[in-house]
This record gives C-alpha cells, structure tokens and sequence, in this order.
C-alpha cells in the first residue's frame, strides 16, 4: 500500500549515515543492552547484563560505571490520535502546517508513529483532511505517520454509542464513499471504525478487508449475532473497548462482553485511569492477552496546560491539573482524552495490571505488529532505529530522547526551564 511506502521512505540525505551508541535496560526485556545505530537500522544489539544481574543492581544501587541506567523501549505506536497541543486534526478545513506541527510536537512523547485520526463530520470535511494529510505525507520526508485511522462515520447513531461524533452526519457504511475517501489520502487510510449494526456492515468489512484496510468495531450498539457476523466478515479489532457506549448495559448479553469474547478481535483501550477502571483493564488484559493493545485518543487539549478551554464545536471543557479531561461544570463527563501513552503505559505497570515491559509492549511493538509494521521487530538488530530513551519513577515516564530511522528527532537536554512549555526541543 501508498502508506507503507510512506512509512518507511528516507529521511533527509546524508540523515541516515550517522553512528550512535545508546546504553541502557531494555524496557522490554530488562536486560542491560547496548545499541548501535547506523544506516536508519539497529546495526548492534549487544548484551551487557542479564534480568537478574540488573536487578541486583538496582536492589544494591550499584549502577553502570557509578550511573543510573536509561530505560530504551521501542518507539511508541499510536494508533489513534486526534491532536494534541492544541493541535486539532479533525478541525476544517484542516491546514497542512497543523498536521507537521504535530508530527513533530510527538517526538516529545516517545511516538515514532502514529494514525492521525479523523473522526465523523461531512463528505466535505472528511475529503478535505485526508488530501492534507496525504499531502504532508507526501512532501516531508521527516514524518512519523504509518497510515489513516477513520473513526466514522459509519458507526451508531444513538446516544452513548456516538459519543461525541456528530448525529447530522452519522451514516451507513458505504463502499463507494469510502473509496473516494481512500483515493484522496492517496491509499493511506490503515484503520476504519465501524459499527457492525447497519445492514450494510457486512459487505463493506469483506470489502476492506480485501482491500487491505482493518476494520475496528466501535462506537457500537450491536447485538451479538451483528458482531459475531463482522468478525466473521475480517473486523480485527475494537476501538477504545469500553469506551464510546451506553451509560448502562444489559448484565449479559453486551457488547462489550461479545467483543472480549470474540478470539480474533485485538483490543484498543484508553489506559489513563480516567477512562476505564482498574478492573476492567485486568480483565482485558487476561482476556487478550498479546492483543491488547494502548491508544492514547489524544485530542487537541492533551498536552495543554491546566484551565478551562472553548471547543470547536461550542462547548467548554475543564483539564485538570492530572490530565483529565471534563465538560466545564461536569467533572463526571468525560470530554475525551488528554494524556499520551506514557500516562497509560505509566498506569498500568504502576497498579500492577502489567509489568513495565508488558505495558510498553503494548504501545510499541503489539500495535506496530497489527499494522505489519517493520518497527515491530522492536530493537532486534535489523529493525528501524525507531528508540526511545526514558526515565520512570513515582511521578511518571520522562522521555529523554526519541529516534527515529536513528536520527534524533527529539532530546529533553536542549529544552531549557525558560522556554515555552510546547517548544520542546524538536530537532528535524
């Protein structure tokens, strides 16, 4: 496909040609590595210390030559993103400078690729956003994105299920539609959510399947014999799984129960502790196990500092000083989420729900996996240098230091405590 091209095209001339060594635990393994970089690619994977040496370590606190170690984890994969930054994807008519701000304004979040996400709006809108993000994709070299993710139109329109997505424009899958759409992202949309309630669910799933694109159940209201029928027909995956549905279920039968039950089915949740509940989060995790995956479904607030913010679409939302996300004057409603995948990643090792590696696995190399993605190899020698260096303690995940083909794309040490908070060291 266009976007796997995309994903994996050159960096600027002579980028790829530099040699760095990074030393560190493996995030994913715990063992005590070092890396070389050269060419775009892991050229050396060398093993310095095993799990158990490295613990004894950190028991004793005596460290690599007198230093605490970096952690080093694959490049983070987000497979839902919707802005951040104040950067808003899904605004029209969407401008090109916002998509490459963006890009670069993850780097400092660990993201060495990402879906850009367009969510429901107007044949129009729609068209629009991804002929801009195809043509990002197809003028910078330094991008990080790996393909499209459509969340809509074609999902539920009843409320709860919706979500936030606009009813006026809520509608029945449609192949000849959504090829239009493709054909103006230039074959780069890599995801679409649907909702397997309409009648129309099943050809339109068979058709993107055999086309190459995933289709994700969500923002559903469907039975259990309509999801059973979608899976059937190739839906792969469920976006954000318990969240974007009713206030209040049936005890049995759902269809949050049928999607975790459904073997086939990889699931996407919002690890944030805001979203969903500890327990839930342990129950997907034992029920899915390697096909649980963590998407940050970020909007353009995330990042933002603490206040009360007017939206696009004529509301007021309040962030919170620990990143959540509310209508201003409802602190019980959810207005989407703020937090990067770090926060998740950051959560669920820290209630124990998986282990750190466990965790940082599902937001790199699991997702990249789904995709088919090369950075799936994650730091294997051979794989793209796509790494990122981080520190985790009480307070959360630091990213020091982000990789991208082996070019650094982002260091923490260039942003001075004087600087814009949003300026945050980018280097192209």
């Amino acid at each position: 496909m266009e976007s796997d091209r995309c994903e994996m095209e050159p960096t600027a001339a002579g980028g790829r040609d530099a040699l760095t060594r990074l030393e560190g635990i493996h995030a994913l393994t715990g063992e005590h590595i070092r890396l070389t970089l050269a060419g775009g690619v892991i050229a050396g994977y060398e093993v310095l210390g095993t799990p158990e040496e490295v613990e004894i370590r950190q028991v004793t606190g005596a460290q690599a030559g007198g230093q605490e170690l970096l952690l080093i984890g694959p490049g983070l994969v987000d497979l839902q993103i919707n802005g951040y930054a104040g950067l808003d994807l899904n605004t029209h008519p969407l401008q090109a400078d916002t998509v490459r701000q963006l890009n670069e304004r993850l780097w400092a979040e660990g993201v060495t690729s990402y879906l850009p996400t367009l969510i429901t709006n107007s044949d129009e809108a729609l068209r629009s956003g991804l002929s801009t993000i195809a043509e990002v994709c197809e003028t910078d070299p330094n991008h990080n994105m790996a393909g499209i993710h459509l969340e809509g139109p074609f999902i539920s329109p009843e409320d709860g299920p919706r979500g936030a997505h606009d009813t006026q424009y809520v509608r029945a899958p449609d192949w000849e539609l959504f090829q239009s759409w493709q054909e103006a992202a230039g074959g780069r949309i890599r995801i679409v959510t649907v909702s397997p309630e309409w009648p129309e669910a099943v050809d339109f799933i068979e058709r993107c399947t055999g086309s190459g694109v995933l289709v994700s159940i969500g923002h559903t209201a469907a039975n259990s014999a309509q999801i059973q029928a979608a899976v059937q027909a190739g839906a792969r995956m469920s976006t954000h799984l318990g969240n974007g549905a009713h206030p209040v279920l049936p005890r049995h039968p759902n269809y949050i129960w049928d999607q975790l039950a459904e073997e086939p089915l990889w699931a996407s949740v919002i690890a944030d502790g805001f979203h969903l509940p500890d327990a839930f989060l342990r129950v997907a995790a034992k029920v899915k196990g390697e096909r649980l995956i963590l998407v940050s479904d970020a909007v353009s607030f995330g990042g933002m500092p603490p206040g009360t913010y007017d939206t696009h679409i004529g509301g007021r939302v309040t962030l919170t000083p620990a990143g959540r996300l509310h209508l201003a004057g409802q602190p019980a409603l959810l207005a989407g989420s703020a937090l990067p995948m770090t926060a998740g990643i950051a959560h669920l090792a820290g209630r124990g729900i998986a282990s750190l590696g466990e965790a940082w696995a599902m937001a790199s190399v699991r997702p990249a996996g789904l995709l088919g993605l090369p950075a799936a190899q994650g730091l294997a020698p051979g794989a793209p240098a796509d790494v990122a260096l981080f520190t985790k303690d009480a307070a959360g995940i630091r990213i020091l230091r982000t990789y991208k083909r082996g070019q650094l794309k982002y260091d923490a040490r260039n942003v001075s405590a004087d600087r814009d908070p949003h300026d945050t060291g980018f280097t192209r």
